[in-house]
């Protein structure tokens, strides 16, 4: 590889490496896994060099990732019912205008709505989180997830209207 190229290629890694991550999280739910993934997909995308003729940069890294992730073996087999929690998972809610018992009160609703995300059948989380957290649209996530984009813009359906209906059911006894 020239310098050009490898100088290409850490530009890659800097501007990719975020994304890289979350779509390898959607998949494994552990950060550790996924931090071995994106590790494992830079890897191996310098050695081969097929990056440099990716048509879509984030469709391919998508793709490559998560091909990745979902190899990883039999921890992968548990997407469903996996309740593995990380604590690096939860978004920094500090601010300097919220009190210590709004910030408490918004983590806690962000937790609820993550679990809730990850209780998601597989096949429904993983476009939502490549959709709501990536910004790729559905033509892309099919392409990444290897289905027709109709099929994608079925499954980010249903994955909201469960999600409604989980939180629809907190709120009733709230109200009573």
């Amino acid at each position: 590889m020239t310098s050009s190229e490898e100088a290409a290629f850490t530009a890659l890694v800097e501007r990719q490496s975020r994304f890289v991550f979350r779509v390898a999280y959607a998949v494994l739910k552990n950060a550790a896994d996924a931090e071995d993934v994106v590790q494992e997909t830079f890897l191996k995308l310098y050695r081969k060099g097929g990056w440099q003729n990716a048509k879509n940069e984030r469709a391919f890294l998508a793709r490559v990732t998560w091909r990745l992730a979902v190899d990883r073996g039999p921890r992968v087999a548990e997407w469903a019912g996996s309740s593995r929690k990380d604590a690096d998972g939860l978004p920094d809610l500090a601010s300097t205008q919220a009190g210590p018992e709004e910030t408490l009160m918004a983590a806690d609703s962000h937790t609820l709505v993550h679990s809730m995300i990850d209780a998601l059948p597989f096949e429904l989380r993983v476009p939502l989180v490549l959709s709501a957290f990536d910004d790729l649209n559905s033509r892309e996530i099919g392409q990444i997830l290897g289905v027709p984009e109709g099929t994608v813009r079925t499954r980010m359906q249903r994955a909201r209207q469960l999600l409604r209906q989980k939180l629809g059911a907190l709120k009733e006894p709230r109200d009573a």
